[in-house]
């Protein structure tokens, strides 16, 4: 009797071996498959994709964040070059917003609706500004973030694999080429004749894409 226990012991504990062996191979397997998966083991069709639906991201709260400023420069803007360029920049982002919709709409890609965090804290920050002081903040603004926009939309005018965003990009190139050359006029136009060393504000957000 004791000796049948015993087998039956031995017989059990093997049992309870060769199950954890298996389990602990299969885990190592799957964990294999999954770090193969992750380890940028991507196809570049689905590359190319990601890249044209971040442009479109990109671009969408982008133009949101140009129209919002541009309202609020109308509203608390001192030199008239500003009210104009923010009146400008609301009106004409909105309609190359409308153009990215339908683009998007027809490539199955979802749009933010809402600002990117660093947009809203310009935004905010910008909101407590007022006068001279709000009319070259914002225009300093605009310059930095045009230039970008322009090398973004450049970027997915040449290498962009979506045909739709490809097209969106290359037909909005001239108003963002435009809308900085404006940009540049409206910063001469609220400097400083005096050194700008100085002209740049302490705690403001950058907007950097």
């Amino acid at each position: 009797m004791l000796l049948e226990n015993r087998l039956l012991a031995t017989k059990t504990a093997k049992i309870a071996y060769l199950a954890g062996v298996t389990l602990l191979l299969t885990s190592l397997g799957c964990w294999v498959v999954l770090a193969h998966q992750d380890d940028g083991q991507m196809s570049p069709a689905a590359k190319a994709a990601m890249a044209d639906q971040g442009f479109a991201k990109e671009a969408a709260q982008g133009g949101m964040a140009e129209i919002k400023l541009g309202q609020l420069a109308q509203d608390k803007g001192s030199n008239e070059a500003v009210k104009s360029f923010g009146a400008r920049m609301a009106t004409e982002h909105s309609k190359a917003g409308d153009h990215l919709k339908e683009a998007a709409t027809k490539e199955h890609m979802a749009l933010p609706t809402e600002l990117a965090a660093k947009d809203q804290s310009l935004y905010d920050y910008l909101s407590k500004l007022s006068g001279v002081e709000f009319d070259r903040a914002y225009a300093e603004d605009m310059v930095k973030d045009h230039r970008q926009d322009l090398q973004a939309f450049q970027r997915e005018a040449r290498r962009g694999k979506d045909d739709l965003m490809r097209g969106f990009a290359s037909e909005t190139i001239p108003m963002i080429r435009e809308h900085l050359n404006l940009a540049k006029e409206m910063h001469k136009a609220v400097s400083p004749t005096v050194t700008r060393s100085t002209s740049r504000h302490a705690g403001r957000p950058e907007r950097g894409r």
